[in-house]
């Protein structure tokens, strides 16, 4: 619901943000998924270090990350939630968005480690049971896909959650290959599918996390929703009655699920503002989804071509 507010000469008007983020809506799943992991990062180091499994013990690291990631999610969306200041008119909305970008730098660590450690595996394969790595990592693999699970409704609102369930998936991906690997170790007693295996996981990693990071910078440099045409949507505001031109329009993420606007409209002289601004922000948001937006009403003068408050 939108309200308008007479100020001077100019008219302006502007819907409200949501109180919680796209995030802070799926808080629970997330922290349900934390807990799994981090316990059986345990048990996975665990196992590692007791049957000298360089596999394990790699795996268990990245779930490490996991863990990590997973707490500066949990920890950005509470204080994104929170409510705004005198100083931070946005609050901390800001904060998932960094979470993200950080988790995407960590992706980025893990997989050239998980690359590093393979190329030295390859050259000097290590002897391992194989049924031990097989059951921990079966057991892996159930508790990355409960994770998963938990996470994917959410990583569809909330970039912040999208690279939490990027973490896990990853990690997924890994439990499988290690389960490929204890396999095959079982069967052939090939030592070097391990690393094989490793260089497959990396390669896994690498594109999605750069996808990740690429999605958390347009946001930080304040860049307009992918794929929203700017110029089209300008054209379309002129079209909407009483509407002469829009001149300022700035279009920009706040956080995941939370797009703001604002622009100068220019109307015609006899249009009264109370009318076009409810105009103008319905179509904003149900042409675009943006809820929240800041309009200005400029008369236009129909002899020299400019309006009240600028040039057209």
């Amino acid at each position: 619901m939108s309200d308008t507010h007479h100020h001077g000469s100019s008219d302006h008007g502007h819907t409200h943000i949501s109180a919680v983020t796209a995030g802070g809506a799926h808080k629970k799943p997330l922290l349900i998924a934390l807990g799994l992991t981090a316990t059986f990062m345990v048990v996975e180091l665990v196992v590692g270090f007791s049957i000298n499994s360089l596999a394990l013990i790699s795996d268990g690291a990245h779930m490490g990350t996991d863990v990590l990631g997973l707490t500066m999610a949990l920890v950005a969306i509470t204080l994104a939630n929170r409510r705004t200041t005198s100083d931070r008119t946005f609050g901390f909305y800001r904060l998932e968005v960094l979470a993200a970008l950080a988790n995407g730098l960590l992706l980025f660590g893990v997989a050239g480690y998980v690359l590093y450690e393979a190329i030295q595996r390859f050259a000097n394969p290590a002897s391992i049971p194989s049924l031990p790595l097989l059951i921990t990592a079966v057991a892996g693999l159930i508790i990355n896909i409960i994770s998963f699970k938990l996470l994917s409704a959410g990583s569809k609102e909330s970039l912040n959650l999208k690279g939490a369930s990027l973490e896990v998936l990853g990690d997924m991906v890994g439990s499988i290959g290690v389960i490929v690997a204890a396999i095959a170790l079982y069967f052939t007693g090939w030592n070097w599918i391990d690393p094989v295996i490793g260089v497959a996981v990396g390669l896994f990693i690498l594109p999605r996390t750069w996808i990740l990071m690429r999605q958390a910078l347009r946001i930080l440099i304040e860049a307009a929703p992918k794929g929203m045409d700017m110029d089209v949507m300008k054209q379309r505001m002129t079209q909407l009655p009483d509407v002469l031109a829009v001149h300022d329009l700035h279009v920009w993420t706040i956080t995941s699920g939370l797009v703001s606007a604002s622009a100068h409209v220019v109307t015609t002289p006899q249009a009264a503002p109370a009318t076009v601004l409810p105009q103008v922000l319905q179509f904003l948001s149900t042409e675009y989804g943006i809820d929240h937006a800041t309009i200005q009403c400029e008369p236009g003068d129909p002899i020299c071509g400019h309006s009240e408050g600028g040039l057209i």
